[in-house]
C-alpha cells in the first residue's frame, strides 16, 4: 500500500475528499444487472467478495475435524454492490455520493451518511482503503483476483468473475 492511501481511520470527520479503492480481494458479480449508472466498471449485478477464513489453532484444528468451509462469502445488497463498483480509485466521495443518490434517489437519503458508514464498514473489514489522492493503479482492483492464494478455484456458476470494460486488472 503507498503513502497515500490509509487502510485505518480516515483523519477528517466525513470523507470529503476520499478516493476510495477498493483492495486486493477476490470478488465477482452475480445475477441480472439492476439501476446503475452507465460508468466504466459498474453493471449493476450484485457483488460478492470471498476471503479465507482466519482460525485460532483450536478453530483450525475443529474445521478440520467438521470439514467446515476454509472461506468466508459476503454477498452484498444492491446499494452495497453499486457502492463497491463504484469504489475504484478514480472517483473520489462526492462523485460517488452523486451516482448513488441518481441511482436511488429517496432510497439511500442522506446518500453521504449512509455511503460514509458503508465504507467505513468495508475499511474496517480490510477490503477497502481511503486515498488522499486518485489511484494510480498500484495494485489490479478487478474481480477474480486471489491476492491470499489461498482460495479454490469456484465452481458455482452464479458467480462472475469476468472483467467488464473499466475493470482494472493489471
Amino acid at each position: 500500500m503507498s503513502d497515500d492511501s490509509a487502510r485505518l481511520e480516515w483523519d477528517g470527520g466525513v470523507l470529503e475528499g476520499a478516493w476510495p479503492v477498493r483492495l486486493p480481494v477476490w470478488w465477482a458479480r452475480r445475477g441480472e444487472a439492476g439501476p446503475h449508472p452507465d460508468v466504466p466498471g459498474v453493471s449493476g449485478r450484485f457483488i460478492v467478495l470471498r476471503h479465507p477464513k482466519q482460525f485460532l489453532r483450536f478453530e483450525g484444528i475443529l474445521a478440520r475435524i467438521l470439514k467446515g468451509p476454509k472461506e468466508l462469502r459476503r454477498t452484498l445488497d444492491d446499494m452495497n454492490s453499486l457502492l463497491w463498483e463504484l469504489c475504484d480509485g478514480h472517483r473520489d466521495f462526492e462523485e460517488i455520493c452523486v451516482h448513488l443518490n441518481e441511482t436511488f434517489h429517496e432510497r439511500i437519503d442522506p446518500a453521504a451518511e449512509r455511503a460514509e458508514a458503508a465504507l467505513r464498514q468495508l475499511n474496517t473489514l480490510g477490503f477497502l482503503a481511503f486515498s488522499r489522492v486518485e489511484f494510480k493503479d498500484y495494485w489490479p482492483t478487478g474481480p477474480g483476483i486471489d491476492p491470499s492464494g489461498e482460495l479454490e478455484a469456484t465452481r458455482d456458476p452464479a458467480l462472475d468473475s469476468t472483467p467488464i470494460a473499466g475493470d482494472r486488472m493489471d
